[in-house]
């Protein structure tokens, strides 16, 4: 027989192949604390939009009632500048006839009333 030359590897100590180990799986947490945690954002953000809608209807409640308000107080003025014009009207023809015309009021002596017969 031939003569067989050794196998260069064999002088190598020979490299145990790895075995194949277990992946390790992480812990599982219970998927019903994450539902709840997002249920529960998910409610106060809901309820922060109706706080707000509440809020905003309020003001605008509030806003009405004062322009209703504003409205009333321009005709409140408008009817006493009218009433104020038309009493400064009074004086200023008085005083114009006193003035100018040299008219005097009329006392109660010298009123005198005419009884007109009925037809």
């Amino acid at each position: 027989m031939a003569a067989v030359a050794p196998d260069a590897r064999a002088d190598t100590p020979a490299i145990p192949a790895a075995a194949p180990q277990a992946r390790r799986r992480p812990e599982r947490r219970p998927r019903v604390a994450g539902g709840l945690v997002v249920i529960t954002v998910i409610g106060v953000l809901l309820a922060g939009v109706v706080f707000m809608n509440v809020a905003v209807l309020r003001l605008n409640i509030k806003l009405d009632k004062l322009g209703r308000d504003r409205a009333q107080l321009h005709a409140d003025i408008a009817q006493l500048s009218s009433k104020l014009s038309s009493e400064q009207a009074a004086a200023r023809i008085q005083a114009e006839a006193r003035t100018e015309l040299g008219l005097v009021p009329a006392t109660a002596a010298d009123t005198t009333f005419v009884d007109l017969p009925p037809k």
